[in-house]
């Protein structure tokens, strides 16, 4: 072989090494420190309308308000049995640090969902989670009313909202 055949395949040799390193690196970071997330704007005002749950029950169910509402209940999960006292303020749901209710299985995204209050009434939406947040076994594409009482899966914790 050439000397010039020997030189191009030494540098070919150290570039794929170069690249396997940097791969490597990179599922180490990816790892370590999770990957990066994109920020959800905050809801400052209401958006057109606020969808009801698709799956209608025979019994009409009443809808989560400020008024009548006062607390979360962890009803299945690890933390089943944990209550949390609702304000005014939204209250970011996943594994991440910052979230207001961290919920740490494989199955919850970094942020997974936002319960927040929408006029008067609470709502949940994804937050373009990977497993699906679920109202009542029905799948939440797009912001909806919570009713009371109702369970809210996400991952493998269930929820309802109560007085």
């Amino acid at each position: 072989m050439s000397e010039l055949t020997l030189l191009v395949l030494r540098f070919g040799f150290l570039a794929i090494l170069w690249i396997f390193v940097f791969a490597v690196v990179y599922a180490l970071r990816t790892d370590l420190f999770g990957a990066r997330v994109r920020k959800v704007p905050a809801v400052t005002s209401a958006p057109p309308e606020i969808s009801q749950p698709q799956k209608q029950k025979p019994l009409k169910r009443e809808i989560a308000t400020s008024e009548n509402t006062n607390r979360l209940v962890i009803t299945s999960g690890a933390k089943q049995g944990l209550e949390i006292p609702l304000g005014e303020e939204p209250l970011t749901i996943g594994r991440s640090a910052d979230s207001g209710l961290i919920i740490r299985d494989d199955y919850t995204s970094t942020h997974h969902a936002r319960l927040f209050l929408w006029g008067q009434d609470w709502a949940i939406q994804d937050l373009d989670s990977t497993n699906g947040t679920f109202l009542d076994e029905t799948r939440v594409g797009v912001p909806t009313a919570v009713p009371l009482n109702t369970p809210v899966r996400i991952g493998t914790t269930t929820f309802e909202l109560r007085r």
